[in-house]
């Protein structure tokens, strides 16, 4: 016999496209569970970033706790776990649920955020709104739920607007199909008005089952996600499968090694609020004490210390795979002496975004800096501004690059971050690149224009197939290279802002890539060097001189800036030299001959200074040229 507690529970997550409307529903699920007061209640409320407000996106999870009452003598209810809902006593009474809500983001490049919190729950609602329709991340974010096999309710949302009766039909029917349910399954709702919001709370009652678990056991948690707190050091959110933990109690987790007592346990409202204990099947959160960010990891098991137990003995649980970072950037400190500072915001930064990677790097050009490691550009776009917002720090970051692998002539493989990483040309086998597939949902009508754009992008086109009336959905395979500087842009204007992206990679492939050096009066900056397809490397490396061009101060000599692909040189630019002015001389007397022979005197000296001259490049200009050469 399930324990009432349990069965009493829903732990579920709103997964979506981005802009469908998941943060605008969690607003009217906070007013109709009466969660938030409302002296304190905003829209978008369980978006707690400023960042996130400003662009209207979530970027972060977000877990909140919610009491309802259910079931009302107006509604039906149903065995939890099952689809269809059975007609109600109408004298039962109401029994209090707890509703564990986990507000997700919908853009592809914070896919690893969704995945998360999907580990932590027994079902989802998937969203999608009326006026768009599915999207490639509605297929991707289902995808990911079935994978965990989750209990999903579909919805579509924003019935409100003007017109949408006319598309709701239609959505609803294409959405029962994906989902694999009946029309009549498929739940509407609004939002802005909170028009079904009660539906569909209902709905997640009857039909996500309750979490399994055993209340008696010894405790264990998934941890899900992690913060830092100046005051109670790394704060663990856990997802309960096993026993209970009280306050004071001393836990270990089991994948860091580390021990530590739990000064503080709790849940979400959506703040961290403090509770007595956590109980099995519970989301909620243990602050540790510990100074040290890495000490709590993302997929790591927390379980109880108990006197004579054999840590052996107890089982981790099965975490999740970790991300693997695609888009790779140096990025370096305004001011050298920041160096440490910029240190310790990335460290306490991981903690909050498991997805973030980095490691040291230094180039005798920039200085000491960092590798970083992100999962979109979009990511290391937010990676960069909350930098600067939560730590004062605005660090200059390279162009973005991938990563690639190296098969040298002895059969080894390497990895390859930058290009001064590549072993010489004679020892090199090939060069392999990333490679995604992904799938593009665009009006019919743009099918043409995609299918050139990524034909431009190195892509190749697979097949089209029929989302809707209006819709088709094209598969691709293309260069991660190319996707991650302005594929998404050039999809989004050739399709009048109409057309949605997802991608995963895939696999390696061969690719016609080829290291582009810059040489500055004959001698090679490395700072410069990029790994390029061999298509693109004239124009990336023309456009890269004659930005130097404009940026080099002059020197007394001219010099050359060149760009080169090994030892040919296939673009080159000139900066001339600096001329002498020679002042009023040659004005109020004297003749032409005597300014010609000073003229001719510094054309000499001109040359020896080339030839013995040194040109000095400052770091603040390669960071200038890389500001307008990432969009080549």
């Amino acid at each position: 016999m399930m324990p009432m507690e349990l069965s009493r529970i829903r732990n579920f997550v709103i997964i979506a496209h981005v802009d469908h409307g998941k943060s605008t529903l969690a607003d009217r699920f906070l007013e109709l569970t009466r969660t938030v007061d409302k002296r304190i209640f905003q829209n978008q409320f369980l978006d707690q970033m400023d960042l996130e407000r400003e662009r209207g996106i979530t970027i972060k999870m977000q877990p909140v706790r919610m009491a309802y009452r259910f079931p009302r003598t107006a509604h039906h209810t149903s065995q939890p776990g099952k689809g269809s809902p059975q007609p109600a006593m109408r004298d039962a009474p109401d029994l209090e649920y707890t509703l564990n809500l986990i507000d997700t983001p919908g853009h592809v490049d914070f896919s690893y955020e969704v995945s998360r919190s999907l580990a932590a729950v027994e079902g989802a609602i998937l969203l999608v709104d009326v006026t768009q329709g599915i999207q490639a991340q509605t297929l991707a974010n289902l995808h990911l739920a079935q994978q965990q096999g989750l209990c999903v309710i579909g919805a579509v949302n924003k019935i409100d607007l003007p017109h949408a009766s006319e598309s709701v039909a239609e959505i609803r029917a294409q959405l029962a199909k994906l989902v694999g349910q009946q029309e009549d399954d498929i739940l509407l709702v609004s939002g802005k008005t909170g028009q079904g919001a009660e539906e569909l709370l209902d709905a997640v009652i009857e039909r996500i089952p309750p979490p399994d678990g055993n209340p008696a056991g010894i405790f264990r948690a998934l941890v899900f996600d992690s913060i830092y707190d100046a005051y109670k050091g790394a704060i663990a959110f856990v997802r309960v499968i096993d026993g209970s933990l009280e306050k004071n109690a001393t836990v270990r987790a089991l994948a860091a090694g580390v021990q530590a007592t739990a000064i503080e346990v709790g849940g979400f409202k959506p703040q961290l609020t403090p509770r007595a204990r956590l109980e099995a099947g519970e989301i909620g959160y243990i602050a540790t004490g510990l100074k040290n960010p890495d000490s709590i990891r993302v997929g790591d098991t927390i379980t109880i210390v108990q006197s004579g137990a054999r840590e052996d003995a107890i089982v981790a649980l099965p975490g999740y795979r970790e991300p693997q970072p695609v888009v790779f950037v140096s990025m370096y400190p305004t001011m050298a002496d920041d160096i440490d500072t910029l240190s310790d915001a990335l460290h306490k930064l991981r903690l909050n975004d498991a997805s973030l990677h980095f490691t040291h790097e230094r180039q005798e050009m920039l200085g000491q800096g960092f590798r970083i490691g992100c999962l979109g550009t979009l990511h290391l776009e937010i990676i960069k501004e909350r930098l600067l917002r939560e730590y004062g720090l605005e660090p200059i970051l390279t162009a973005p690059s991938v990563k690639y692998e190296v098969v040298t002539k002895a059969g080894a493989v390497i990895e390859v971050f930058t290009p001064s990483d590549l072993p010489p040309t004679e020892q090199i086998q090939e060069i392999r690149e990333p490679w995604v597939k992904g799938e593009i949902i665009a009006p019919a009508r743009y099918v043409g224009a995609l299918m050139g754009i990524i034909q431009a992008y190195r892509g190749i086109a697979g097949t089209v197939d029929t989302v809707s009336s209006q819709a088709l959905l094209a598969h691709f395979e293309m260069p991660l290279a190319d996707i991650i500087i302005d594929f998404y842009d050039a999809i989004k204007s050739a399709t009048q802002g109409y057309a949605s992206l997802s991608y995963d990679v895939a696999r390696w492939q061969k690719g016609d890539v080829v290291k582009l050096d810059i040489l500055v009066h004959g001698e090679k900056v490395d700072a410069f060097s990029r790994i390029v397809p061999r298509s693109k490397a004239r124009a990336i490396g023309l456009a890269t001189i004659e930005r130097l061009k404009e940026l080099l101060p002059r020197e007394v000599f001219a010099v050359a800036v060149q760009a080169a692909i090994g030892s040919d040189i296939v673009a080159r630019v000139t900066i001339p030299a600096m001329r002498k002015e020679l002042g009023n001389f040659g004005k109020n007397g004297g003749d032409r001959t005597r300014k010609m022979k000073l003229w001719q005197n510094q054309k000499k000296g001109k040359k020896r200074a080339a030839l013995l001259g040194t040109v000095d490049v400052p770091a603040s200009v390669f960071f200038e040229v890389f500001k307008m050469t990432k969009n080549q």
